[in-house]
């Protein structure tokens, strides 16, 4: 397979923020959303770039009367309460034209009409699989939910997953698997990309972050494609930061080391992966496509060059996989296991009523 260029976006609004940036700190970035999707969408087209649009759930209901009844009856039960965004959603408005800040029904559709861009789930609530407090049970509700969704405004069965804050648990593998996904973005190899709680993004690993986005600290990250529990990983290669006017003097740096690790991907036969928010694209539009652009430009040379291929993440899990087999039945009437559990539970959690007695 010769070198692939993947994008994925993980598109949250106000329910990605809501626990860690205030109105005053991010509410432009999230308005600044829905001018920055059609942008991207244009320019996407223009470069004929295809994409893995991961969406929070909550995103995809056109009215807080369909948000309210969408919610499950299991809920994410952190050790830390403001984690949960339920307890919120009293202060909703009506719609997207009332608002904007937490409903994005218009620019799902969007995407959906939009050529070769994928649609993903970002689970339905922005859920943290490794905060301390929560289940797989409870997981598996969620997800559940957000899957339906989809189904129900769109008719597609989605088939990737995109984990909010990058938190992979391994251990939830297996009920995206049953619940009909194949692929995930998985994080980069180094320790200070690891999967961990927030509690665990310590001063240091940002850092370190930060400092890779401009030096090379870690490598290219452009790596080879794995099956890991039934579904692919696509790992991430870089994250895309936003346009900061205090730092421009630095971009020609950050252009630098992505294109000398996408160039490392066409050459070696790798996946190079390029993911942020759009929400990062909210202010500073303009200067924001500018930089992505000088990387589509890199993307068509080394196509033209190398034969460097663009694909979404599904596509690019199909070349690693491409007769993924269904999940198995399982006999688990001696051995049940959190997967089998989760999925019985979460499919009495949503459809009865009275499902506190039976838990």
């Amino acid at each position: 397979m010769p070198g692939v260029f993947t994008i994925s976006l993980d598109l949250e609004l106000r329910w990605g923020t809501r626990d860690k940036l205030s109105l005053d700190q991010y509410q432009a970035n999230i308005l600044g959303t829905h001018r920055a999707v059609p942008a991207l969408l244009r320019l996407f087209e223009r470069y004929e770039i295809a994409a893995t649009w991961a969406a929070v759930g909550f995103l995809y209901c056109r009215n807080k009367t369909e948000l309210l009844e969408r919610v499950p009856p299991l809920r994410p039960g952190y050790a830390d309460p403001r984690l949960s965004p339920y307890a919120d959603l009293d202060q909703l408005g009506n719609d997207e034209r009332d608002d904007p800040l937490h409903f994005g029904a218009s620019l799902v559709d969007r995407i959906a009409d939009s050529p070769r861009q994928e649609l993903a789930t970002h689970t339905l609530s922005h859920y943290y699989c490794l905060e301390p407090g929560q289940s797989g049970l409870e997981f598996a509700v969620d997800l559940q939910a957000a899957l339906q969704l989809a189904r129900d405004h769109y008719r597609r069965d989605l088939k990737t997953i995109v984990f909010p804050r990058n938190q992979v648990n391994a251990e939830y593998l297996e009920i995206c698997q049953a619940l009909g996904l194949r692929a995930y973005r998985g994080n980069e190899e180094a320790w200070w990309y690891r999967a961990r709680s927030e509690a665990a993004v310590t001063p240091l690993v940002r850092m370190a972050r930060f400092g890779d986005t401009f030096f090379s600290f870690s490598g290219s990250h452009a790596h080879r494609l794995s099956l890991n529990k039934g579904l692919v990983n696509v790992p991430s290669s870089r994250f895309l930061r936003p346009y900061n006017p205090r730092l421009r003097w630095l971009d020609p740096l950050r252009l630098r080391r992505i294109r000398r690790s996408m160039e490392e991907a066409a050459r070696e036969d790798l996946v190079y992966h390029l993911w942020w928010h759009p929400e990062n694209f909210g202010l500073h539009l303009e200067e924001n496509l500018a930089f992505l652009e000088q990387v589509l430009e890199v993307y068509q040379d080394l196509s033209q060059r190398l034969g460097m291929q663009n694909l979404s993440m599904l596509e690019a899990a199909q070349t690693a996989s491409p007769t993924l087999p269904l999940p198995a039945a399982k006999d688990t009437r001696t051995r049940p296991n959190l997967t089998t559990l989760s999925l019985v539970l979460a499919e009495v959690a949503l459809n009865n009523p009275l499902y506190e007695r039976l838990l």
